[in-house]
């Protein structure tokens, strides 16, 4: 009987195969994620969730999670300076079948220009990257020429004349035109800073801000230097403090709660609002429509030793009671919150602002009904957009003669009398607490008005 060919074939050793160079995954994931959010809609904050579309980042250790997330915010931070220096070396503009090219290079002169990356590490890594996908391998020739471009001339080009190359235009504009040239141009560039980590305390800031190595602002928040995880910061695990930016701290104080008074908070999540009134000692129902983010209230809560009665549900069908107090914290545009989201700037557009005035307006109109006579409401959003702030209240008062507003005295939020409107309203913006130092400097833009219900 013969035998088969196959048994008389000797049997190579396969060769090894070879190892990726470290630190590409990381690359290749921030090139992924810069994708997923500029052109699907996904925010920075739930690509780095666990069950997010990437959670192939769960396959990278900690300094490569880290290491890619500080790639993309860097990317969306200084997204316009990174394209205009692209295209600079390339004129006629990527191929349209370049696939995900356009990604690995932004994220490679993020590297360059404004992280501490070695510029052959980014060139290199970049190239290998291109080189790996067959959709983009022909591209690594051009990519290679100019990411090195690109690092020679870096000093250029990090810092582009017009103060708005990193704000898109339809923004631009509408700060121009509300905020006046000189305010927009502050706020464009306060933009570009990477902001410090601000945390409000249960108690004694001066000692905690000695004892974690920051400083007091006048709103008695703390602003942070380190880098260091929140969850290795002294007093986490005892619940002293939680994350919130000051301008965020500012709406939950002007309501003046006191004990036993009972407060809705809407759209509560994440739960800083929500942590503030239970710590004053009011009988909180915090509401919000998303479950997964009402169990992280619930985790940071049962960290704080603090309780709320916690729902699920949307604010407009929601059968709640009444309240001697409502805080709502609208869905917005959240252009204010650029500073610590910058992918916010590429993933919005301009209709926005006109659907979300109008679900605005409607949330208003239910958390009155839900006030008792001579109860307050707070509403506020994080938005630099006056259709989502002033002239929603400008509306309300128009078409609600039970509503009158109760104006905001500057000593409630520290002195900062320029965040006090004419009107006497809370406007915040990220130009706003200069400081010699620039990462001690700005808040998040908030709008808020306080009112009050006749009777």
């Amino acid at each position: 009987m013969s035998k088969s060919p196959w048994q008389f074939r000797p049997r190579g050793k396969q060769p090894e195969p070879t190892p990726p160079p470290p630190g590409l995954a990381a690359r290749q994931a921030a090139a992924l994620i810069l994708a997923d959010v500029a052109g699907q809609g996904v925010s920075l904050d739930e690509s780095f969730e666990p069950d997010s579309p990437s959670a192939r980042l769960a396959e990278l250790d900690p300094r490569d999670r880290a290491l890619t997330r500080s790639i993309v915010v860097t990317s969306f931070r200084r997204l316009g300076t990174i394209r205009l220096a692209l295209a600079r070396f390339i004129e006629k503009g990527l191929p349209r079948k370049a696939h995900s090219l356009e990604w690995t290079l932004v994220g490679a002169a993020a590297q360059i220009l404004f992280l501490d990356t070695p510029d052959h590490a980014a060139v290199d890594l970049a190239v290998h990257s291109i080189k790996s996908d067959p959709r983009t391998a022909p591209f690594a020739a051009l990519a290679n020429a100019v990411l090195r471009n690109i690092a020679r001339q870096a000093d250029e080009l990090r810092t582009p004349e017009d103060p708005f190359a990193d704000t898109p235009n339809w923004l631009a504009a509408r700060w121009r035109a509300h905020y006046g040239e000189a305010t927009a141009r502050a706020i464009a560039l306060a933009h570009r800073e990477e902001p410090t980590l601000d945390l409000t305390v249960r108690s004694e800031p001066e000692a905690w801000a000695q004892r974690l190595g920051g400083i007091v602002l006048p709103t008695k928040s703390l602003r942070l230097d380190t880098h260091a995880p929140v969850s290795e910061l002294s007093g986490y695990d005892e619940g002293q403090w939680w994350v919130q930016d000051a301008a965020a701290s500012l709406p939950a104080r002007l309501l003046r709660v006191e004990p036993g008074m009972r407060v809705a908070d809407l759209c509560a999540a994440p739960g800083g609002k929500t942590a503030q009134l239970a710590a004053a000692g009011a009988q909180v129902m915090a509401l919000d429509r998303s479950a997964g983010r009402q169990k992280r209230l619930a985790a940071n809560l049962s960290r704080l030793n603090l309780s709320a009665d916690i729902r699920v549900g949307d604010t407009l069908t929601a059968e709640l009671g009444v309240f001697d107090a409502v805080l709502l914290d609208a869905p917005c545009t959240a252009t204010g919150t650029i500073r610590r989201h910058p992918d916010v700037a590429w993933n919005k557009f301009a209709g926005d602002v006109t659907t979300l005035s109008a679900l605005q307006t409607r949330m208003i109109d239910r958390a009155i009904a839900m006030l008792r006579p001579g109860g307050y409401l707070v509403y506020c959003v994080c938005s630099l957009e006056p259709e989502e702030g002033e002239q929603r209240i400008a509306a309300l008062l128009r078409r609600n003669p039970d509503i009158i507003r109760s104006p905001v005295d500057a000593q409630e939020i520290g002195g900062l009398t320029q965040c006090v409107t004419a009107e006497g309203d809370l406007r915040t913006l990220p130009s706003h607490l200069p400081n010699e130092n620039p990462r001690h400097a700005g808040l998040d833009g908030f709008f808020a008005a306080r009112l009050k219900r006749r009777g």
